[in-house]
């Protein structure tokens, strides 16, 4: 059997459990050379358990078009809206704050996507979340 060669990767995010063929999905995957049915059937059954959260993806393409697909946790946003029960981030965060979070739910958070973050320090990590509130203006309590 001839080796696979690696043609393309990239990465998406799609509703976990729900993801369907339509735009904006559908259109990248083809372009891509995967089969959006296949990939959706596959991607849906895999993320069932995170059923309505954003999940992040990482989709290997082959020469033979065949394909593999790697799943990431949630991004650090989608997770700091969640806990902290807000729509979006702040446009001027510096200026206007649009929501308060733990520090407790910072760690849940970090431990969450440790395995996705550049370090293995738990503390470290809930750092780099913090930042992201920051960034989002978002408050830290605690």
């Amino acid at each position: 059997m001839a080796k696979k060669e690696l043609k393309s990767t990239f990465k998406i995010m799609a509703i976990g459990g729900a993801a369907t063929p339509a735009p904006p999905l559908g259109p990248v995957l083809g372009a891509n050379g995967v089969n959006p049915g296949q990939f959706i059937q596959q991607f849906n059954a895999k993320t069932m358990p995170m059923k309505g959260k954003v999940v992040q993806c990482v989709v290997s393409v082959f020469t033979d078009k065949t394909f593999t697909f790697e799943l990431k946790s949630s991004p650090a946003s989608a997770l700091i809206k969640e806990y902290a029960k807000i729509e979006k981030g702040s446009g001027v965060p510096n200026k206007n704050k649009v929501g308060k979070i733990k520090k407790a739910d910072l760690i849940t958070i970090a431990k969450e996507k440790i395995k996705d973050l550049n370090t293995d320090d738990i503390a470290a990590a809930v750092r780099m979340i913090e930042g992201q509130c920051r960034n989002m203006g978002v408050v830290v309590e605690g």
